[in-house]
C-alpha cells in the first residue's frame, strides 16, 4: 500500500469533513504522524465540538470555490474527503461563484450510483491542482488488516457465508450498489442499497422478529467490501460500534470485512463491543485466506 501519508509529512492536509467519527480519527491521526492539519467540516453535517481542536474553515456541500480559497491559503495541496453526508438532490445544492461554472458537470454526476459521483468530484479536485488521498492513506491505523479481530472465533459454515457474500458484492459491483450484504446458511439475507448498512440490519432484525427468517440466532454473517473498481480514495466502506450493535440486534454470527479495504474509526473499541455482543469480526485477505 502506498503511504502517501508517510511520504507528504511535512505538507499540511485538507480534511472535508461529514458526520461521524471518522474525521476526526483521520484528522487525529496524522496529526500524531507530524502533519499539520486543516479541517473543512461541511454545514449541517461535521460534529462542531469536535472540530474547534484544529484550524478550520466551515464549507457548504457546494461551495467548491471556497474551499480552495482557504486550502491554497493554508498551502494545503492533499485532500481527504471523510464522514457521513446524505447524498442531495442537485436542486438541494446552494453553489458559491466557484461552483457555478462546474453545476452542468456536477449534475451529470448525479445520473448514477454514488461511486459515479464520487470519483467524478474526485476528478474536480485534481484540475483545480489537489491531490486526493484516500483517509486510509493519511491515517493506515484505520484500516481493518487481515485476520480475527477479539476473542470469537468464526466457523467453517460462517467462512463460507462471508466468502460467498464477497463474491457477491464483486458480481452486483458494476450495478453501483453498495457495499455490505447479509449472508446466512448460503442463504443471501439482505443487500444494502440507498438505505445504508444499520437500515438495512434493522430491517434484518424486523424481519427475524417477525418470523420472515427462521435461522437460529447467532447465524448469518454481515459481509463489507468495496466494489470492485471502487474509487477507495473516496467511499471505503466502514464498519463501527454501531455496526457490531445492528449486527447483534440482528441476530447475526458475526461481521467479516475485506482486509485492507474496510476502515473503523478505533480498532480497539469496535473489538471491545464485538467480544461483549459475542460477535466475531474478522478481515478476509484475498481469495478467502484468513489467518487467526
Amino acid at each position: 500500500m502506498n503511504d502517501a501519508g508517510a511520504t507528504t509529512a511535512g505538507e499540511p492536509l485538507a480534511i472535508i469533513c461529514g458526520g461521524g467519527s471518522f474525521p476526526l480519527a483521520v484528522a487525529d491521526a496524522a496529526a500524531r504522524s507530524g502533519r499539520r492539519v486543516v479541517l473543512f467540516p461541511l454545514k449541517g453535517w461535521a460534529d462542531a465540538a469536535a472540530i474547534k481542536r484544529y484550524p478550520h474553515h466551515w464549507m457548504g456541500l457546494a461551495q467548491f470555490g471556497r474551499f480552495c480559497r482557504f486550502a491554497r491559503q493554508e498551502g494545503c495541496r492533499d485532500v481527504v474527503i471523510i464522514g457521513g453526508v446524505i447524498r442531495p438532490t442537485p436542486l438541494q445544492l446552494r453553489p458559491d461563484l466557484g461552483t457555478l461554472r462546474l453545476l452542468p458537470r456536477i449534475v451529470r454526476l448525479f445520473r448514477g450510483g454514488d461511486d459515479h459521483l464520487l470519483s467524478g468530484i474526485g476528478r474536480i479536485f485534481e484540475e483545480h491542482g489537489f491531490r486526493l488521498l484516500g483517509a486510509h492513506e493519511a491515517a493506515p491505523a484505520i484500516l481493518i488488516r487481515e485476520g480475527t479481530l477479539g476473542q470469537h472465533q468464526p466457523t467453517p459454515r460462517d467462512v463460507a457465508d462471508a466468502e460467498r457474500g464477497l463474491a457477491l458484492i464483486a458480481a452486483i459491483g458494476p450495478f453501483d450498489v453498495g457495499q455490505a450484504v447479509v449472508v446466512g446458511g448460503n442463504r443471501v439475507l439482505a443487500v444494502e442499497a440507498a438505505e445504508g448498512t444499520d437500515e438495512m440490519l434493522a430491517h434484518l432484525a424486523a424481519l427475524r422478529r417477525a418470523g420472515r427468517i427462521r435461522h437460529p440466532a447467532k447465524t448469518g454473517v454481515l459481509v463489507k467490501a468495496p466494489k470492485p473498481e471502487q474509487d477507495r480514495r473516496v467511499d471505503l466502506p466502514s464498519i463501527g460500534t454501531g455496526t457490531v450493535a445492528g449486527a447483534a440486534a440482528a441476530g447475526l454470527a458475526g461481521i467479516a470485512v475485506a482486509a485492507d479495504n474496510v476502515i473503523t474509526a478505533d480498532i480497539a473499541e469496535l473489538v471491545r463491543a464485538a467480544d461483549v455482543a459475542g460477535l466475531f469480526v474478522i478481515g478476509v485477505g484475498p481469495a478467502g485466506e484468513r489467518t487467526g
